[in-house]
């Protein structure tokens, strides 16, 4: 009997524990937040738990053999239909020079928040490969996001379908006359489309122009795309346009990403 009874203790104690731990990463998970050393340390301790449970899984994943390390180019997997003018563009703009200042740290998504689904992913890598806050996450389809947060093992990347109206990125469109330069901030679930504001009324914007990143603020890497053109929509005082950019990602499905470290 005394036996049972301190297995039982043994049981609560354990189960104690986890809600703890689960306690402490849904405050983690808090946008805005910034991670502290024992956050991080339960952040890692619950990521190692969970990559030992799916390890059977993503093994037998059948895209775990293909090639991701050459997927910050964005003339990689892009639209077929798209290939010569991302070709064209690429060669233009020398982004075989601008990326190369770039390392790529291929990382696999472990999870995501249900509650906030088009915010965040978290990956397997963390500070102990050289990540850090605010560096450029990228799919072979284009730019995905940024990294917000980091642990020892694994980090936090935001999106950018991400509902933050504080998440900002530059970008840049290429038009007719030359690049346009504008912000990237918001997503339309109906459409699948991410927002651009602050196009100049007087630009020569039209469906189907490049959206790539503008390398303005020196965050991320000149060049990366983004998408095309989908809807230009003028504001009611006619003073700038709105654009709706449709990108080769499915938001909904992403399993692997590339964090681009700057060389050096």
């Amino acid at each position: 009997m005394y036996g049972k009874k301190r297995k039982n203790k043994k049981v609560v104690v354990v189960l104690l524990s986890i809600v703890f731990v689960f306690v402490l990463l849904f405050f983690s998970l808090k946008l805005g937040r910034h991670m502290g050393v024992i956050e991080g340390g339960l952040k890692d301790f619950s990521i190692l738990i969970e990559k030992i449970v799916m390890y059977p899984f993503t093994e037998l994943n059948s895209d775990k053999g293909v090639d991701q390390s050459k997927s910050y180019l964005i003339q990689k997997n892009v639209n077929s239909s798209m290939a010569n003018e991302i070709e064209e563009l690429k060669d233009a703009l020398d982004l075989n020079r601008t990326l190369t200042e770039y390392k790529p740290i291929n990382t696999t998504v472990l999870s995501r928040n249900k509650s906030y689904w088009f915010n965040t992913i978290t990956v397997d890598k963390g500070s102990s490969s050289g990540i850090k806050v605010d560096m450029a996450v990228v799919t072979k389809n284009g730019f995905v996001g940024k990294v917000s947060k980091v642990s020892k093992y694994s980090s936090e990347v935001k999106l950018i379908t991400s509902a933050d109206v504080n998440y900002k990125v530059s970008v840049s469109i290429t038009t007719n006359d030359g690049d346009t330069y504008a912000i990237l901030s918001g997503y339309n679930k109906k459409t699948n489309t991410v927002k651009v504001t602050g196009v100049d009324k007087s630009s020569d914007v039209q469906k189907g122009d490049v959206v790539l990143t503008s390398g303005l603020g020196g965050l991320f890497p000149r060049g990366i795309y983004i998408g095309t053109v989908e809807s230009i929509v003028r504001d009611k005082y006619d003073l700038s346009k709105t654009l709706y950019i449709k990108t080769s990602q499915d938001f909904n499905n992403i399993h692997y990403v590339t964090i681009l470290k700057e060389n050096g």
